[in-house]
């Protein structure tokens, strides 16, 4: 079986979506099938090109021009190599676009895993952009797919809502378990022992979905002044700002820090410093960073807008309402928790993220999607026809 990924970008920059695709390929080799991935160079000499140097890693000089990163460098791409089946990572980009159309002319079948960037939320942003590019291109890409990959039952559901009526795995992201987390989470229960001050955290990209200020103001609002507030992530200047003047409006800027952008044992460290993560974004796909928190046990606030019931279901955080009033609410539950409860919790998340995430778990389900599309074993049961 020789499956080729692509991908818009694969830097560490990227966030969440070039992150759980690293994750899948690095725990699908080895396992008697190619599986490879193409992807353009990265403009910003900043960033960090995860894969860099595999050999299941191919990258082509990024030509990328427009709203969609127009190439003509990706059609003479896809052009080598041989392939079974192609994967296409995210949406309304012109590499996306040239994948399915690739596949399609060649007569093979491909997989669309859009990200989260089909739920009608993201589908109003830039909606004046979108709208043509899903009518001349992506409409087509979408309902001649040979299968969808969602991460939770909520975006296929919108996937049916766009009229896709082909089978959709639900298959959660996959999430690589660190050696060193282990050992942080052992320093967390002593640090817990000794210093049971009340630290929460946000962590992720700046921008206005994530709804940031949602946290700032159910602190303001919360009876808890004893407590320190975490922002880690870059993103929107402007949304940047905004935050800013909002702790200054709230009178809580003094409990509150930006620390920026974090990432590999430095994001990991940081979450096990942290009472509870709050995650109040309007919407999310998967949210990678709820299990990574869970991890390095750390219990999690979500919203509603987040696939993340089971942090109910297993004792492990809050799956709430994302208003001002309702963190408050969560904020107060934190503060009446001794840290052995709030410790306790964290490690009910763990469990539960190594049980049913785990990077290995999620590979062998894809790969036994793969299999299925191609006509070589029976439909897994994660697998939904209409």
């Amino acid at each position: 079986m020789r499956i080729l990924h692509t991908i818009e970008g694969m830097g560490i920059r990227y966030g969440g979506i070039a992150t759980c695709t690293y994750e899948l390929l690095t725990a699908i080799q080895g396992k008697r099938h190619t599986v490879e991935m193409l992807t353009p160079t990265l403009k910003n000499p900043q960033d960090k090109l995860l894969g860099k140097g595999e050999i299941w890693m191919r990258t082509f000089s990024n030509d990328g021009l427009g709203p969609m990163n127009f190439s003509w460098n990706v059609r003479r791409e896809l052009k080598h190599g041989c392939y079974d089946l192609y994967h296409v990572n995210g949406m309304w980009q012109h590499i996306c676009h040239a994948t399915a159309r690739y596949a399609r002319k060649s007569g093979k079948p491909y997989v669309v895993t859009p990200h989260g960037m089909l739920y009608p939320t993201a589908l109003k942003i830039s909606y004046w952009k979108k709208w043509p590019m899903l009518k001349f291109w992506f409409a087509e890409d979408i309902q001649k797919a040979s299968g969808f990959h969602a991460t939770c039952e909520t975006e296929m559901s919108h996937l049916r809502e766009l009229g896709y009526a082909g089978p959709v795995a639900v298959i959660g992201n996959p999430v690589k378990v660190p050696e060193y987390v282990a050992e942080l989470v052992e320093n967390r229960k002593r640090h817990y022992v000794q210093h049971p001050e009340i630290r929460l955290g946000f962590l992720g990209r700046l921008h206005p979905i994530k709804r940031i200020e949602n946290l700032l103001r159910g602190v303001a609002q919360s009876s808890v002044r004893d407590l320190q507030v975490v922002l880690l992530g870059d993103g929107d200047v402007e949304y940047r700002k905004f935050l800013m003047e909002e702790t200054l409006r709230l009178g809580i800027n003094e409990r509150v820090e930006f620390l920026g952008f974090v990432s590999g044992r430095e994001k990991f460290e940081q979450l096990s410093r942290l009472s509870a993560l709050f995650v109040p974004s309007d919407m999310e796909n998967f949210g990678m960073i709820v299990p990574e928190a869970l991890l390095a046990g750390t219990p999690v606030m979500a919203s509603l807008g987040t696939p993340w019931q089971s942090l109910n279901d297993y004792g492990c955080g809050w799956w709430v309402d994302n208003s001002p009033q309702s963190i408050a609410g969560v904020i107060e539950d934190i503060a009446g928790k001794s840290p052995l409860e709030l410790f306790t919790m964290g490690l009910k998340g763990r469990e539960m993220v190594l049980n049913k995430f785990e990077a290995s778990i999620v590979a062998r389900k894809m790969l036994q999607f793969y299999s299925w599309l191609l006509g070589e074993s029976d439909r897994p049961n994660f697998v939904y026809e209409s």
